[in-house]
């Protein structure tokens, strides 16, 4: 008798640390998504910090651009606006790129501009903050792809389950976001 309870109690207390592992894996994947999501928020801040200075230097030579300016500060106010779902800051992130292409394309049209210092010292700024925004959303949705296949493969879903996991969404860009705008003069 002896025997058959030692057994059940060893498998008991492989399960309850089998358990205990699973729940601090979740619980270390979702925190490491939510760190990766503040990081991409970090860089999009400064994206949206550097646009209003960017937009006074189109300004003082494109005067005539008024709506093109006004569209790219509508569009970095929303994308600024806190409280957004990743998938919703992806759709605001998706408009502001488009609009900051069409301010690039008029800028185009200004060789005293794009000749500036000031502009193209923003410019650069803004590519690298691109790039550092990409980086961060490559890492962000491979943390979230990781959380989410545990959360639905078996039998770490029946964990996730019971302490309320849930999937997280993934910050993508939309195609339409990644066509290079038209502009006519």
């Amino acid at each position: 008798m002896d025997v058959i309870a030692y057994v059940i109690i060893a498998i008991i207390a492989i399960v309850a640390i089998w358990a205990i592992a699973q729940y601090n894996g979740l619980v270390k994947l979702r925190n490491l998504v939510q760190e990766s999501w503040r990081q991409i928020d970090v860089e999009l801040q400064r994206r949206h910090d550097l646009i209003p200075n960017l937009v006074e230097t189109v300004k003082g030579y494109a005067t005539h651009e008024r709506s093109t300016l006004e569209e790219v500060t509508q569009a970095r106010a929303v994308a600024a606006a806190p409280g957004s779902s990743p998938a919703q800051q992806a759709q605001q992130e998706n408009v502001l790129t488009q609009a900051l292409g069409r301010l690039f394309a008029v800028a185009e049209a200004y060789p005293d501009l794009k000749a500036n210092q000031n502009f193209l010292q923003l410019q650069e700024e803004l590519t690298n903050t691109e790039d550092r925004v990409a980086a961060g959303r490559r890492f962000y949705n491979a943390n979230v792809r990781s959380l989410n296949t545990k959360i639905e493969t078996f039998p770490t879903n029946l964990i996730a389950g019971m302490f309320g996991f849930t999937r997280e969404e993934y910050f993508e860009t939309v195609e339409a976001a990644r066509q290079v705008p038209g502009v006519q003069f």
